[in-house]
């Protein structure tokens, strides 16, 4: 928030700047408003000369340097204080910022001039962002380092205990084998989400589109969980129209893969999930809604954040990368998503393309 209301300011005052004369037009009639006035000022002090004390004799010359000076000296402070001690105040700030400190921020305020409001805004913005982007990274290294370590733990555990197999029963073996094949599946699905993400995120994933057909795409994505919700007898409430797309099939699939997946994870045993595509104002909509718990505040708020997982009893099911994935995806094809409780219980996501 604080991010968008620097923004909101900086663009405030460059629209206000738009309206006033350039800095350097400025700059020239002031100039030659200083000259014009220590030519009167000298011209009015001979008058005066003359008029009360006209045994006083003084070239004009003379008082044209003296009131220049005079003059000179007052506007030279009148400058220094409205651009060149704001200058040097920046030129510190950098200092600061090119020493580690991003917490630094310039008041952006009267009595400096519009331009260096501007520019004190500009820096604001970057500061804070750069502030932001570190936090970020930071955050993202941890969790990253965590969950790599999660999954690698538990397969170095279950590796350690088959290297007692000799007292170990055929069906103990089986269940380290499987736990170890398991959390290798977490691993490297954690990985090639951190790789799509960061393809994703520096404009170089492929720009491979095609035409296809989007409700067959999306059957296929439900085919592909039937074990698990077959295992919870969830049951299907399917309508989707007939519909092409135009797009990179492989980076769709990601979409429906996880908001599917979501749904199966925290709906009941015995529940339904409702899936809808069809078209609006020639638009493709797809709806999906589940009769789980809902979503929290916290987590409507927190819902597409990197390892951000609302409901920590299924923190094992996953890694909390899917929906930022999701948000990703759709951010760099024009798309839209918006999710929201549903009044008999569940949520509902729902994804404009």
């Amino acid at each position: 928030m604080k991010s968008i209301e620097i923004r909101k300011a900086f663009d405030e005052i460059r629209s206000k700047r738009k309206k006033r004369p350039q800095i350097d037009l400025r700059m020239i009639v002031a100039v030659q408003a200083i000259m014009l006035s220590c030519i009167g000022l000298a011209y009015l002090f001979e008058f005066c000369r003359k008029s009360f004390f006209p045994s006083f004799d003084i070239p004009v010359v003379l008082e044209l340097i003296i009131i220049s000076i005079i003059v000179g000296a007052i506007a030279t402070t009148v400058v220094s204080k409205l651009f060149y001690r704001p200058v040097k105040k920046l030129r510190c700030a950098i200092e600061r910022v090119a020493d580690g400190d991003l917490t630094v921020r310039l008041e952006a305020e009267a009595p400096y001039m519009k331009e260096i409001q501007e520019i004190y805004s500009g820096f604001n913005l970057m500061t804070h962002e750069l502030c932001a982007t570190e936090i970020l990274q930071t955050d993202f290294v941890s969790n990253v380092s965590h969950e790599i370590k999660t999954p690698i733990s538990a397969i170095e555990g279950y590796a350690t205990l088959l290297q007692g197999f000799e007292d170990m029963t055929k069906e103990e073996q089986t269940e380290c084998i499987d736990k170890i094949l398991f959390n290798t599946g977490r691993l490297s699905e954690l990985v090639g989400n951190i790789l799509l993400l960061s393809k994703i995120e520096n404009q170089a994933i492929s720009g491979n589109k095609s035409k296809y057909r989007l409700d067959e795409q999306i059957r296929q994505a439900i085919l592909m969980f039937e074990n698990e919700w077959t295992k919870k007898d969830i049951e299907f409430d399917v309508e989707m129209e007939d519909t092409d797309y135009f797009g990179n099939e492989n980076l769709m699939h990601h979409i429906w893969y996880n908001l599917i997946g979501n749904a199966i994870k925290f709906s009941p045993d015995g529940g339904t999930v409702k899936i809808r595509l069809s078209s609006e104002n020639g638009r493709t909509v797809f709806e999906i809604s589940d009769n789980g718990e809902g979503l929290s505040p916290k987590a409507q708020k927190h819902l597409y954040d990197k390892f951000y997982q609302g409901d920590t009893s299924h923190k094992q099911e996953g890694n909390g990368l899917g929906l930022s994935l999701v948000k990703k995806i759709l951010d760099v094809t024009d798309g839209e998503i918006s999710a929201e409780n549903l009044p008999e219980g569940g949520c509902r996501f729902r994804v404009v393309l």
